[in-house]
């Protein structure tokens, strides 16, 4: 006789998703949907290409997180159904596919419970990522296009839309550096927990004498703001230069100098853009990745200033904010949170989301203990 009592775990499940649904807000959710919806409908939506594209954006990214929710609910409700015909019939393979859909389920509302830990000014935008490459030569510029792959590959897995707005190829191996959006709800939320200096220690494939190598890249992660459009940039703050696109090892992949960099002069914030093929697409995207920096800049100096003004000094951590060591032990570990894998394959194979998990779970006890002290 098959023994098969998930009702204690469905239960716990389903108060745990009630928790979520509410601090979601699907009521909400489904008026902003319906407000968007009439927005996209109007017949004159695209004499206004960039306010058409917000809507568009808008509307997509709320479908997809009211989508995610109604499939858990739906997906609890065919668990029970699925249970109860298993007990019934005394079939073995169906009550094996309830214990498997009960553990994915466990999951899936573990990944969405951490989203709701995503309540910052801006965690619920789309992200602009950019990794640099720092110490190490060829092993540091090697390690910065892992590391791009790494995003790319925890992008892919999760479907969320990618757009590669800049990669600067080293000379030798990799790159060093790229810029892309990754276009999804809660992308810089989600992604924030990776800004800061990466730390890979390995026997170099590039030395010689089989010599351990140590070597740093750096990821930044701002979000994607509408409101970015509203920092003035006089046009004397900053030189644009332009230049051909180039492949790996500096080949050209374009006859045109259509590729766009601009320096912001008081600041020395650079930002190069050659996605797209015109000259003046790649200096809008530019313009738009620049403002952004410039006003999460700005928003920096007056938090520091107000600290400052408080008398408050609070410890911060290091640079330094994950190592990778492929070598002896073969570990990937994360010196915040503690979280470690001891299989670095799968974590650049985009295997991220418990590191992920983690540094938003370490990073809201952050601020709440900010708050108390």
């Amino acid at each position: 006789m098959i023994e098969l009592d998930l009702s204690d775990q469905i239960a716990s499940l389903r108060s745990t998703f009630g928790d979520i649904r509410a601090v979601v807000g699907v009521d909400r959710l489904e008026r902003e949907i319906a407000e968007l919806s009439e927005k996209a409908g109007a017949p004159d939506l695209w004499d206004d290409p960039e306010a058409a594209q917000k809507v568009t954006s808008s509307l997509s990214h709320r479908q997809s997180e009211l989508a995610r929710i109604t499939g858990i609910e739906r997906r609890l409700d065919d668990l029970e159904v699925l249970v109860q015909l298993a007990v019934e019939a005394q079939d073995e393979e169906s009550a094996a596919e309830a214990r498997a859909e009960a553990v994915a389920l466990e999951k899936t509302i573990g990944d969405l419970e951490v989203q709701t830990l995503l309540d910052g000014e801006y965690d619920d935008r789309g992200a602009v990522v950019t990794i640099r490459s720092g110490a190490g030569g060829d092993d540091a510029t090697d390690f910065a296009e892992m590391l791009m792959r790494m995003y790319l590959r925890w992008a892919e897995k999760h479907k969320y839309p990618v757009t590669v707005m800049d990669t600067s190829y080293a000379e030798g191996a990799g790159i060093k550096s790229a810029t892309f959006e990754v276009d999804a709800p809660y992308a810089f939320g989600t992604l924030g927990v990776e800004a800061g200096t990466h730390r890979l220690a390995r026997i170099s494939p590039f030395g010689s004498a089989d010599k351990r190598q140590t070597s740093f890249a750096a990821v930044e992660v701002i979000p994607v703001m509408e409101e970015a459009a509203e920092v003035e940039v006089p046009e004397g703050d900053i030189r644009v230069d332009v230049f051909r696109s180039s492949g790996p090892g500096g080949q050209s992949v374009n006859t045109t100098d259509s590729a766009v960099r601009i320096t912001h002069l008081p600041t020395g914030i650079v930002v190069s853009m050659q996605n797209e093929k015109s000259q003046i697409q790649n200096r809008a995207a530019a313009m738009r990745v620049l403002q952004t920096r410039l006003l999460l800049l700005k928003r920096e100096e007056e938090a520091a200033k107000k600290k400052e003004l408080a008398g408050t000094i609070t410890a911060s951590w290091g640079d330094q904010m994950r190592s990778y060591f492929l070598y002896g032990q073969q570990l990937v570990k994360d010196l915040r949170t503690g979280y470690e894998v001891g299989n670095p394959a799968t974590v650049f194979d985009g295997e991220l989301d418990g590191f992920i998990a983690a540094g938003i779970r370490w990073r809201k006890q952050q601020g709440e203990s900010s708050r108390e002290q």
